[in-house]
């Protein structure tokens, strides 16, 4: 799992232009489609992505939908036999009260495709509408990397073996891949490694590669995160590298569609800005993005939040590029939109909004919020 050099990568932006990408991987797939989402909901977007699927199948594709059973829930039984008549298997993570382990907090939170075994997309980005640009209702921002190259090819073997053998799909060799690495200019190179979190599995490689920002960056740290509630480790670390020098600037949510997860977060607001970590909230929408930059040169992408939930219960998935060229591009989108969309919270301002009723409700939102997660993250597996 550590990085590699034979990778073309660019940022996508969620809403429109994610799904056209989308949609034009799907279509212009030869062998394989691999499809791993935490939402996925038959409305107008998941419908549009549905006979994208369905033609693929149709045309000789082999099709593997892989959905959390609990997130996903809303999509109807009669899209799901849709698509398994059509050929596209479809399989559910961890379904409530029918799984071998009894784990509510296990929740498969990927948010990834990968076509032919050479381009992938991984991000933090579900298949609703929500997420989707529509008239007069823009999508929540959110951000995936697109890749070609010998990561995407480690992120099919990911996704492949999550499926029973008997399913699979014979692997695509590598002689295939190595030939389609072989066509991308060295000078579109760039270094990724592919990070997953999974702790019943003892895989905390994206924790890692947080934690390794935290404590070995020098100049400058960007966070964005939807639900930013940093464990006591993490806090130290930031704290820190803030007395080493290093501008600390984190972009959460104004808008946040989980109400008493905002106000957890925002019980550390007062412990963020006596640290001096620059406060950003986002005004335009909700914001879902999980991206971070370090010193110009690393960058990481994918469904990781940075609290609890990631680090301890669900399957995360993100990609590591470091790169300066891409670091330096994201932070340029990142000072876009803290420049143009964001407002800031200073002592004074967030002082005059909090009282100590507040306060307690922030309080004993953080407090419910790590109650729920150790109860969640309870599991016994049944032999």
């Amino acid at each position: 799992m550590g990085y590699t050099s034979r990778n073309r990568v660019e940022m996508v932006r969620g809403g429109r232009k994610f799904f056209s990408r989308l949609l034009q991987l799907i279509e212009e797939a030869n062998h394989s489609v691999h499809l791993q989402f935490y939402i996925f909901i038959d409305d107008d977007t998941g419908n549009t992505v549905i006979r994208s699927l369905q033609a693929a199948a149709a045309r000789g594709v082999a099709v593997f939908l892989h959905l959390d059973a609990y997130a996903s829930r809303e999509l109807s039984q009669k899209s799901v036999d849709e698509l398994r008549e059509s050929g596209v298997q479809v399989k559910w993570f961890e379904p409530l009260f029918k799984s071998r382990h009894f784990y509510f907090g296990r929740r498969l939170h990927h948010k990834a495709v990968v076509v032919d075994g050479f381009r992938c997309m991984v991000g933090g980005i579900n298949i609703c509408d929500r997420y989707n640009d529509l008239p007069g209702d823009p999508a929540w921002l959110d951000m995936a990397v697109y890749c070609e190259g010998e990561a995407a090819y480690i992120v099919y073997h990911l996704c492949r073996q999550m499926w029973p053998e008997k399913v699979r799909q014979p692997a695509l060799a590598w002689k295939e891949i190595d030939e389609a690495c072989s066509s991308i200019p060295q000078s579109d190179w760039k270094e990724v490694r592919v990070r997953q979190n999974d702790w019943v599995k003892r895989k905390v490689q994206i924790w890692r590669s947080y934690l390794e920002a935290f404590s070995h960056s020098e100049k400058e740290l960007t966070i964005m995160c939807s639900y930013f509630i940093p464990g006591l480790l993490y806090r130290r670390k930031l704290a820190q590298a803030v007395k080493n020098g290093v501008r600390v600037r984190v972009i959460l949510a104004g808008i946040s569609d989980i109400k008493m997860a905002k106000h957890a977060e925002r019980f550390l607001y007062d412990w963020m800005l006596k640290n001096k970590i620059a406060i950003f909230e986002y005004q335009e929408t909700v914001l879902h993005a999980k991206v971070a930059t370090c010193d110009g040169v690393w960058t990481t992408v994918g469904s990781y939040n940075v609290n609890n939930i990631s680090a301890y219960a669900s399957l995360e998935l993100n990609l590591d590029i470091r790169n300066s060229v891409f670091a330096g591009s994201t932070v340029d989108m990142m000072e876009t939109i803290i420049r143009d969309h964001c407002k800031e919270i200073t002592p004074e301002n967030y002082l005059n909004k909090v009282n100590f009723f507040t306060r307690v409700w922030q309080r004993f939102s953080y407090g419910f919020f790590n109650t729920v997660l150790k109860l969640f993250t309870f599991y016994f597996r049944q032999e």
